[in-house]
């Protein structure tokens, strides 16, 4: 399936390698795919810029959804005992490096080498995005064709995340699928 992809979406997926490392995540989720497509230059990252997303908000939004995942750092646990978490995130921040708080014991650390496997979910979103190009009728498989593979399910992070951003999921998916089909004519 790879062959058939752009350069564009080979980059996606090779960055989205990239995203997770940096993140300390062991796993490459559909979230992962979705900032490396918004990093990008292609028709995906041109249709969510359009929406009023960035790589910032995004990743802010991944960040508030993983606090109410049980991140250790509970914001408000601390501020009932006095703690500023803010505070104490600029602080170690400015002695540390960014993200100094952001990976807990067990996760993986920023920049470790080696091969980061995909999340069931990402896999099948890269499917999706086959079926959406062969629904399409196009040969090739682009980023926007990965974008609207991570569209498909609204139980995928991606979809989730861009949801709580404000971004109207159908309305993406229209504009992606006339990116596409427009460059394709």
């Amino acid at each position: 399936m790879f062959e058939r992809f752009t350069a564009a979406a080979r980059n996606a997926v090779t960055e989205a390698q990239s995203v997770a490392r940096a993140l300390g995540d062991r796993h490459i989720g559909t979230e992962h795919l979705l900032i490396a497509l918004l990093d990008g230059d292609g028709p995906a990252n041109a249709a969510m810029r359009g929406r009023g997303l960035t790589v910032e908000k995004l990743r802010g939004h991944l960040a508030r959804t993983r606090g109410r995942g049980g991140d250790p750092l509970d914001p408000e646990a601390l501020r009932a005992i006095g703690i500023d978490l803010d505070a104490v995130r600029e602080a170690t921040e400015d002695s540390f490096g960014e993200g100094a708080l952001d990976a807990p014991p067990g996760r993986f650390q920023r920049g470790r080498q080696g091969h980061i496997p995909f999340t069931p979910d990402a896999k099948k979103s890269l499917e999706l995005s086959l079926r959406q190009a062969l629904r399409l009728k196009q040969k090739h498989i682009s980023d926007g064709h990965v974008l609207l593979g991570l569209l498909q399910d609204p139980g995928f992070l991606s979809a989730r995340l861009l949801t709580e951003a404000g971004v109207d999921i159908p309305a993406l998916r229209s504009d992606i699928t006339h990116l596409l089909t427009t460059n394709a004519a």
